[in-house]
């Protein structure tokens, strides 16, 4: 009985990830909707230079939606010091206000004869006012194609790379073919001793492991998006799972690779590495937690403009992982942006014991704005915007400050405290071979 209503509880599980995956595709990549009210403050302005509108439509997106609240003298002062950049003369601006520095822009584009170089000269001064935003350099401009290159990095898509062509297969090859494939390829760059047949080898490995699993190769093929996990049973009662970034596949993943393992009565130890986890669709937290912490659970919050922001959990317990009664969570330097969050809410709720060394203090949410005054029909601009920062356990910001280790792998006997915490010595010497591996 316990077995069916788990089987039926994973089916139930399944369908909502496939629909959250299906509803909420499009707001992954942080696509913002129209900044507030832009249309109807460049309006009352009735700027006529499509370069000067263009510069104050970034203005408002910046005032209404950056993450600090900023002042005119503050944002007026950030375009007459870009201004002061690019012109390489000392700029007089009567008062920091809006109108005076509508008068400056407007003068500086009529000195320009050259329309490229008045687009060149708008283009640059809106990417030095968002770059001085502080943190400093996380808000730009962003080009058409830098914004696709964002949405297929959080997506984790490559369009560069080819994973059949890497193992020299047709895409509707077998396993059987792509397993033939895979070996004679490593037979192959195993007697290569070129300095390029290691990266080679490298990449064979990840096409086949991609490849070789039905579910992965599904999700490949439909979206060309790569697996954000690796995991392996470290022994018949600790399972390893790696989450090296946030995406859109990653909550069935999630489902995927937990169903796997889920066998037997000793599994009970669970080490989820979060290190190097560079962040991504912070979006699809309230459900990639919740199989965490349970539904309907207060997790993390958003700072915006003096205003906290509460976002709490929206799917409930994963059935594949109530039976891991001991949890390590292993976090770097390089652990940031939403894997941050996602540590600071173990923390908090103590699912598991933090161990390693503070985390890299990425601690801002960016969204991408539209912006309607196009100044180019051959080219479309959005403003790339910290948008808000993200809070941890304490309620302090993650930016700049980081998330701690409940155990600091840079004190001495930190193996003794681990050992201490959960009575398991086997599982201390997993996660020391884990952060120490051995040299080839």
């Amino acid at each position: 009985m316990v077995k069916a209503n788990k089987k039926t509880a994973l089916i139930l599980f399944s369908i909502l990830f496939s629909l959250l995956i299906v509803s909420t595709a499009g707001i992954f990549y942080f696509k913002s909707k129209k900044p507030k009210n832009n249309t109807e403050q460049s309006s009352s302005r009735k700027i006529k230079d499509k370069y000067v509108a263009f510069l104050f439509e970034v203005y408002d997106t910046i005032q209404q939606n950056y993450w600090d609240k900023i002042t005119d003298e503050q944002l007026v002062s950030l375009y007459v010091l870009g201004t002061e950049k690019l012109t390489e003369k000392k700029q007089e601006i009567r008062a920091k206000d809006q109108k005076s520095l509508e008068k400056l822009l407007s003068d500086k584009i009529k000195e320009i004869n050259e329309e490229e170089k008045k687009k060149e000269f708008t283009v640059t001064l809106a990417d030095i006012v968002l770059a001085n935003l502080q943190p400093f350099g996380r808000s730009r401009l962003y080009s058409q194609k830098e914004e696709v290159d964002l949405k297929n990095r959080v997506e984790n898509i490559n369009p560069q790379t080819d994973q059949y062509g890497i193992l020299g297969t047709k895409k509707d090859a077998s396993p059987e073919e792509l397993k033939k494939a895979f070996e004679q390829k490593d037979i192959e760059l195993k007697e290569d001793t070129s300095p390029e047949a290691k990266d080679k080898l490298a990449a064979v490995n990840k096409a086949y492991e991609i490849l070789s699993d039905e579910k992965n190769r599904a999700i490949y093929n439909q979206s060309g998006a790569e697996p954000t996990m690796e995991y392996k049973l470290l022994s018949p009662q600790i399972f390893y799972l790696h989450i090296k970034q946030f995406s859109p596949t990653t909550i069935e993943e999630l489902l995927s690779v937990t169903q796997k393992v889920d066998k037997g009565e000793t599994l009970n130890t669970l080490i989820l590495d979060l290190r190097d986890n560079v962040g991504g669709a912070i979006d699809g937290l309230p459900y990639f937690l919740g199989p965490f912490i349970g539904n309907d659970q207060y997790a993390y919050q958003f700072f915006h403009q003096e205003v906290r922001e509460d976002f709490k959990t929206k799917i409930g317990w994963l059935p594949t992982l109530i039976r891991y009664k001991k949890v390590v969570v292993l976090i770097n330097e390089n652990t940031q942006s939403s894997a941050e969050v996602m540590a600071a809410v173990l923390k908090k709720y103590n699912v598991g014991v933090l161990v390693g060394i503070t985390t890299k203090g990425w601690g801002t949410v960016e969204k991408v704005f539209n912006l309607n005054g196009q100044f180019d029909p051959n080219a479309k601009y959005s403003a790339f915007l910290v948008h808000s920062l993200t809070l941890r356990d304490d309620n302090q910001p993650i930016e700049g400050k980081g998330v701690e280790p409940n155990i600091n792998i840079k004190n001495k006997g930190w193996e003794d405290e681990l050992t201490k915490q959960f009575s398991f010595p086997v599982l201390t010497q997993k996660v020391s071979e884990i952060l120490t591996p051995k040299t080839p």
